[in-house]
């Protein structure tokens, strides 16, 4: 069970990493595509505060406060504790959408339904606008991706992991 708790934790990790990373090489095309176009002064008011809004808000505050640090607790709990269908969908697991509280599960679902509302809008935007959006997206994304390899890695390899799991056993 060592093993299985040891795989599924990475899996995990893994999963959810890879997740991120397929999102920031499908939207940095779009976002690059953008800056072969004229932006005016209207461009510029738009993209340079959307971008530091999306590094603190998304980046900062989402990922590295909240997100990375949950699924690599997850990512822990689930070493510790392994069941097979648990390790069979680890990236899910870790993300809070199965074996979690009830009020993690809602939180979880809800985002994610929020984020693709968000996509198919932002699909609708003519460049350069797209682009500056997902511009903003890419960089909260990239921050994202490393704050979860670090929490990960932290999480896993060290002695303790002071961050909640969010699991139905915790208080």
């Amino acid at each position: 069970m060592v093993m299985l708790g040891r795989l599924g934790a990475v899996w995990g990790v893994l999963g959810v990493s890879l997740l991120m990373g397929w999102a920031i090489v499908r939207l940095t095309p779009i976002a690059m595509e953008a800056w072969g176009m004229p932006w005016g002064w209207l461009e510029w008011l738009v993209a340079v505060p959307w971008l530091i809004f999306m590094l603190v808000g998304e980046g900062y505050r989402g990922f590295q406060k909240g997100f990375a640090p949950r699924v690599a607790a997850r990512a822990r709990y689930l070493r510790e504790h392994p069941r097979p269908v648990h390790v069979l969908l680890a990236p899910v697991f870790c993300m809070g959408f199965i074996h979690a509280t009830r009020k993690r599960r809602i939180v979880s679902i809800a985002v994610t339904s929020g984020i693709v509302l968000l996509i198919l809008g932002v699909r609708l935007l003519p460049q350069p606008w797209r682009g500056i959006v997902d511009l903003g997206v890419v960089a909260g994304l990239s921050w994202g991706l490393l704050a979860i390899v670090g929490f990960g890695l932290r999480a896993l390899l060290s002695e303790r992991f002071d961050h909640p799991a969010e699991t139905p056993e915790e208080p």
